[in-house]
């Protein structure tokens, strides 16, 4: 793949995003989540609130936001994603140094929390993640919630 770029989610992304959340169905998300999703590409103007894509070749490749609350002193991740076929390529990890790079720009953040699956938690473990609650199928049958949370320096 040619060179990957980070920019701002446009509401012209919309289509490519959900395909890249469809193509990670049922492994990563519930099939019942993609109402969610849409709503939330739907109503990205929420202050706070920053969403990325990746692109390469032209093409959305992964996407995936933060949301800043000062006043908590925390962020969270929110929807993060790569297109399924480019698993393995190192997408997920440049999207993740995109939002950890904008969260350790806003002043007073001192932590970075998460709610992923069992399927991605190694993931996030990688960057220093710490589980802080397991819910048995917390996003649908067979896909656990596992909060976790990262202290930022």
């Amino acid at each position: 793949m040619s060179e990957i770029s980070s920019r701002p989610y446009d509401a012209d992304d919309f289509s490519a995003c959900l395909a890249i959340f469809d193509s990670n169905l049922p492994t990563y998300f519930a099939p019942e989540e993609r109402a969610q999703f849409c709503e939330f590409l739907e109503n990205l103007g929420i202050r706070g609130r920053t969403y990325l894509v990746l692109t390469g070749n032209g093409s959305v490749v992964a996407c995936g936001g933060l949301l800043a609350d000062e006043v908590q002193g925390r962020a969270s991740l929110e929807w993060g994603m790569v297109d399924h076929a480019l698993h393995g390529q190192g997408l997920g990890t440049g999207l993740m140094q995109a939002r950890l790079a904008l969260a350790n720009s806003i002043p007073g953040i001192a932590e970075l929390t998460i709610e992923t699956s069992q399927h991605s938690r190694g993931f996030y473990e990688r960057f220093g993640f710490t589980l802080s609650r397991i819910t048995p199928d917390g996003f649908g049958p067979g896909l656990d919630r596992w909060s976790m949370a990262l202290r930022l320096s």
